[in-house]
């Protein structure tokens, strides 16, 4: 399977094994971003996320090998996929020291797309953002409270580069309009 490298955008994404579930209750969802932050936030910048009970979907750019948290590595690929295995493997700990099993939470290995164009990334984040419509969790994306739709339709301060992906569809309104339709209809593209 393909390395992570500086400066390219990924669709990651994984799902528990067998018909588990990754999260249990809302304090499962809060830790796993916890971990997420600490360790990919240093090596990645996130555009939008959506974790649902047995999976999980992230856009994210690996930061350029020039950051300063970067610099000085000889093998910086093979740092940024630890920094990807310290993630999964603390959060299955936790987890299953807390529900007192045993054994591998998620499958491997964990799934990465290379996105090279635009049209795609914007389809990407809506494609993200209505998993939980499409699974029929919720009717509408801002209704599931664990993933970013709700962030780029707000104010409130963020950790996700959410000017850069509200400039994909052109502003706030626009992204709003094209969240309004399911995927297959949505038109974006």
């Amino acid at each position: 399977m393909e390395t992570l490298q500086p400066e390219y955008t990924y669709h990651i994404f994984n799902r528990a094994n067998g018909h588990e579930k990754l999260f249990l209750s809302d304090e499962n969802y809060r830790f796993f971003l916890e971990k997420y932050r600490h360790y990919i936030g240093p090596v990645a910048d996130t555009f939008c996320y959506c974790l649902m009970p047995n999976h999980f979907h992230f856009l994210i750019r690996i930061k350029s090998a020039s950051e300063p948290n970067l610099q000085g590595f000889k093998n910086l690929e093979g740092f940024i996929s630890k920094q990807f295995s310290n993630f999964f493997n603390s959060y299955a700990k936790a987890f299953n020291k807390q529900n007192n099993r045993k054994g591998s939470l998620f499958m491997h290995p964990y799934k990465r797309k290379k996105i090279n164009d635009e049209k795609y990334l914007r389809k990407l984040v809506h494609y993200i953002h209505h998993n939980p419509v499409v699974a029929g969790l919720v009717t509408e994306p801002e209704r599931w409270k664990h993933c970013s739709y709700a962030t780029f339709i707000s104010e409130q301060e963020t950790w996700l580069e959410r000017e850069e992906v509200l400039d994909w569809f052109e502003d706030r309104e626009n992204f709003i309009y094209c969240h309004q339709l399911p995927p297959e209809l949505s038109g974006i593209g």
